[in-house]
């Protein structure tokens, strides 16, 4: 393999290539490299995708892949992996079972290996197949050293030296045994809660709406409870939810919603609804489709060591000044090339291995 600048520059061509693809605009762009074999074939790929997974909507997918687009520059590249000493004189096959919740969720661990100078085995979820594969050739394309760097397989891993594996907690405890004589990171399910202070504006419920329902709330990322003052008024929350009214035209949400209403009120649960949002008070972090869970707390001390407690199962915390490594409203599906998840190095991971 070629130096790692190589690989940066590699990573920095595929960004301008999916700059392309945007929710605003998909436009074929003058002097992108191999257009002419890429283009067309990854519009393909997009609709494959869809079809494929009815909760990668087109907008979605464009979503992650124009977020993918700014993160992939040479100086965020470069930024990236500043901190180590990351030119592997030994590469070594570094497997990746990767999640399907959101499109291309296992990108960032693709990245990683590759850019880490390892080769890589992936794994993908059936739910994310079309995608990942096709921008794997392209790097190809753009770096032939990435050649043979690459696989892809549906079989049984086997003859990789390291793992990193992502999966709910069910199957995590699997990975965990399964994996336990190789070098591993093992993700388990996490979500993000937002603290509600009072202190906040009506564009900061409207900015949490995107944290609450990018993705349609399925990522790790996504806000699936609040943290609110005891007495608090949930009228402007619901107000600035109601900018993603549209959601419940798409019949998958719509069918999600109406299945864990008729639950709720079947069970005779205390719920807050305006029509395709449901609120339930809830100790669990890990709500419904189309739900957000809530809990009262009555001081901000008490809830700082409660969240600092539970830090495992959380993966983002949004709040406005409460808390050190918040997250902005609004920006919980926009994370850095350095905001790795579950706060795990991956690149200190590899650079041992």
């Amino acid at each position: 393999m070629n130096s790692i600048q190589n690989r940066i520059t590699a990573f920095a061509k595929l960004g301008a290539f999916l700059s392309q693809f945007s929710i605003d605009n998909i436009k074929k762009i003058d002097n992108i490299e191999h257009n002419d074999i890429f283009f067309d074939g990854f519009l393909h790929q997009i609709k494959l995708a869809q079809e494929n997974n009815s909760w990668f909507t087109k907008n979605n997918i464009l979503f992650s892949l124009q977020s993918l687009s700014k993160s992939l520059t040479a100086s965020n590249l470069n930024d990236f992996i500043s901190n180590l000493n990351i030119d592997i004189k030994n590469s070594k096959k570094v497997a990746i079972i990767m999640a399907g919740n959101i499109p291309l969720v296992g990108f960032h661990d693709f990245l990683s290996v590759l850019i880490s100078g390892h080769s890589v085995l992936v794994k993908q979820s059936s739910s994310d197949k079309h995608l990942l594969p096709f921008l794997a050739k392209y790097l190809e394309y753009v770096e032939e050293s990435f050649k043979g760097k690459i696989t892809f397989t549906e079989e049984k891993l086997t003859d990789f030296d390291a793992v990193i594996a992502t999966g709910s907690d069910n199957t995590a405890r699997y990975f965990e045994y399964y994996f336990k004589s190789k070098p591993n990171i093992i993700r388990k399910s996490r979500n993000s809660v937002a603290v509600i202070t009072g202190k906040e504006t009506e564009e900061d419920f409207i900015n949490l709406s995107d944290d609450v329902f990018q993705y349609f709330g399925l990522g790790c990322r996504s806000v699936s409870k609040l943290y609110v003052p005891k007495g608090f008024n949930f009228d402007a929350f619901f107000t600035g939810m109601y900018v993603k009214k549209d959601l419940i035209n798409n019949a998958k949400y719509a069918n999600n919603y109406d299945y864990n209403k008729a639950v709720y009120l079947m069970s005779e649960f205390d719920l807050l609804e305006n029509g395709f949002l449901m609120i339930k008070e809830d100790e669990s972090y890990s709500s419904p489709i189309a739900t957000i869970f809530y809990e009262y707390y009555d001081n901000e001390i008490d809830l700082k060591i409660k969240l600092h407690q539970d830090k495992e199962k959380i993966q983002c915390i949004v709040a406005k000044d409460f808390i050190e490594n918040e997250v902005a409203f609004g920006q919980t599906q926009h994370p850095k090339l350095t905001d790795f998840a579950d706060g795990v190095n991956t690149l200190e991971f590899l650079s041992e291995i």
